[in-house]
């Protein structure tokens, strides 16, 4: 949806979208999709708002000074935080507890600690399992696609966000770990029964790849952890020469910029993949050389999911005519923040920047425009495409 600049999301839906600068100088981002893992910290519902033209965020030193004065009254010191990001308008900016962080950062490396379930809203509005990992502890319980989840200890899932459910799946409030217990009332027609559950790390599958009948390779990337950008790699060299590529970005939150840029190598020899500034001082991201299918045909699919660093790399694609692509118009997240821990141990995330693609196009609030708007059937566009670009190579 859009708005204005001023728009504020309450805290559930501001954690997990941020493009965040971690120390070390990696970039990273979070986002929106409509299936979650209970690995994902992503947020369920997407938030459109307008650009705007520089860093907003709140500084650094009210937070941590917000944080000491209500920590000194005994009162929390990350609600404080929080309070002072509210008040800002800065619709990124967010602040999470220290397990919250951490989970984060897990899933980005390629792992996190849960069951195995992906999650989602039904049409009732009730949560549904979307998928239970193959061999994961939901999978040997024999839960299922479909089934309804109920229940999490004890505590009814009716009406809370899917943010919410991904948590209590996790254990994030009561910093569980592997090897911890989850207690699941579950529901399948008429049967319900409860499952207790041992939660183990697990490899987030960020990357799948299948190749079609006519030779057409389907790199589908849920999100840019660590790696991504080496398996798209891998995957368009083992791509059949001249049959073509169909990279499906759609529903993809973002991640790893430095993987988006990785992934943008598999098809761009070299050269400016996007541009950023952070407190005013400008910056450039580029591909690798040497590394690119040159020639093979390449259709992207995006559409309203496709966040932050996913539309880094449809946007470098697009611009540099490197490929068609086809869908809906993407998010529009295009900012850059930092974290910076507070005296609690919390972690605020702040603005510091927004970044663009090669041509100058902003992102943030913006979104990519399709070259082929398709909201429905965009798959099979997508391949009329691929075939028509195969055809003429």
């Amino acid at each position: 949806m859009s708005g204005s600049s001023m728009f504020v999301p309450p805290r559930r839906l501001r954690r997990g979208v941020a493009l965040t600068l971690v120390l070390g100088g990696v970039l990273v981002t979070g986002g929106v999709s409509g299936v979650w893992r209970d690995g994902d910290t992503r947020e369920h519902r997407p938030v459109r708002a307008g650009a705007v033209a520089d860093a907003s965020g709140p500084g650094e030193t009210a937070l941590a000074e917000a944080a000491e004065a209500a920590m000194a009254a005994g009162e929390s010191g990350s609600d404080a935080a929080e309070e002072v990001v509210s008040r800002s308008g800065d619709r990124w900016s967010a602040v999470y507890s220290a397990g919250e962080y951490e989970g984060l950062r897990q899933s980005l490396d390629g792992w996190y600690v849960g069951v195995g379930i992906w999650v989602r809203h039904d049409a009732e509005g009730r949560i549904e399992v979307a998928r239970a990992l193959p061999g994961s502890p939901a999978d040997r319980a024999g839960v299922r696609p479909g089934d309804r989840l109920r229940a999490i200890d004890g505590e009814k899932t009716g009406g809370q966000p899917v943010t919410e459910v991904v948590s209590l799946l996790r254990g994030d409030e009561r910093g569980a770990e592997e090897g911890s217990s989850v207690k699941l009332d579950l529901e399948r027609g008429d049967r319900r029964w409860r499952e207790t559950l041992t939660r183990a790390r697990l490899a987030a599958e960020s990357v799948t790849t299948r190749t079609a009948a006519d030779g057409t390779t389907l790199i589908e990337v849920g999100s840019f952890t660590k790696g991504s950008g080496e398996e798209v790699l891998r995957a368009v060299r083992k791509a059949r020469d001249g049959a073509g590529v169909l990279l499906d970005l759609r529903g993809n939150p973002g991640g790893l910029v430095a993987e988006a840029v990785t992934a943008a190598s598999a098809f761009l020899d070299g050269g400016l993949v996007a541009t950023y500034d952070m407190h005013g001082e400008q910056r450039a991201l580029h591909a690798q050389e040497g590394e690119a299918a040159e020639g093979l045909p390449l259709v992207v699919l995006v559409d309203g999911g496709t966040m932050s660093s996913a539309e880094l790399l449809a946007g470098a694609l697009q611009d540099r005519g490197r490929a068609v692509v086809v869908g809906s118009e993407t998010f529009g997240k295009g900012s850059v923040q930092m974290p910076e821990e507070l005296p609690d141990g919390s972690v605020a995330e702040l603005t510091v920047g927004h970044y663009r693609t090669p041509s100058g196009r902003t992102v943030d609030g913006e979104g990519i425009t399709p070259d082929l708007v398709a909201r429905e059937g965009a798959e099979e566009r997508a391949r009329t495409v691929l075939t028509g670009l195969a055809g003429a190579s």
